[in-house]
């Protein structure tokens, strides 16, 4: 049973010049490319593919990113180098940086979650996107996982996806201040490719209307809703 590429040759190349490191044992990077489905395998066990991986992926890009932060932003305190982090590590960030570097065509698939569109799942590219810092960091050490993950989240962390002041913890003491229900978010839309969509949320706060705000992620377009919808209430209370 298959539904990708074996890696060799060209294909494994490919994928080592977009990740920055030729590795001595081919083995990790195949493993960190195997979704289970492949596999077979009973019990949940994730042996000889990416689910081990990704447990151990998860802590090496957590440690990269927060030294990133901790150098790019030396006058934040914890409380806002902590949100960018949270950000920065979501499924939907690391599903783009997969995405962006053309992950999915190497993925190793059931024809089954190949046919039903596996090679652009947001959630299957964040966990293979993890497996592969994890073999990174395996075959290499913590540089040759740094390598890779400094240039590719670089652009996300100029983005600034979470402001440093916190505009939904912001609107909901605003509102708990008022006497008045939480603010109440709706999911409006979804657009773009799979590896960098665009999300539209509409914030409703009791009796006083909504607003609308689009980001790169959910948590990203609840934060600009609220935003918006503070700088009509309180344009003097808020200062993202």
């Amino acid at each position: 049973m298959s539904g990708g590429p074996d890696i060799s040759g060209s294909d494994v190349a490919e994928l080592e010049t977009s990740l920055g490191h030729v590795f001595d044992d081919k083995s990790l990077l195949l493993a960190a490319l195997t979704h289970p489905s492949l596999a077979g395998l009973r019990g949940g066990r994730g042996l000889g593919t990416y689910e081990r991986l990704e447990f151990l992926g998860d802590r090496v890009l957590g440690l990269i990113v927060a030294e990133m932060l901790y150098r790019t932003f030396p006058q934040e305190d914890e409380g806002a180098l902590a949100r960018r982090f949270a950000e920065l590590v979501r499924r939907e960030s690391i599903a783009r940086i997969s995405g962006a570097i053309g992950l999915g065509r190497h993925l190793r698939l059931a024809a089954s979650e190949a046919g039903s569109g596996g090679r652009d799942n947001p959630a299957l590219l964040a966990d293979a996107g993890e497996a592969v810092i994890a073999a990174l960091y395996l075959d290499g050490g913590l540089e040759a996982a740094r390598r890779f993950v400094e240039p590719a989240w670089r652009p996300l962390v100029a983005e600034e996806i979470i402001p440093p002041q916190d505009a939904k913890t912001a609107l909901q003491e605003w509102a708990q201040g008022q006497g008045l229900a939480l603010p109440v978010y709706a999911l409006v839309s979804t657009a773009g490719p799979a590896h960098e969509p665009r999300f539209a949320v509409e914030v409703r706060v009791e009796g006083h209307g909504k607003a609308t705000g689009s980001g790169k992620s959910k948590r990203a377009a609840e934060q600009a809703a609220a935003a918006a919808i503070l700088a009509r209430l309180d344009p003097d209370g808020f200062k993202p």
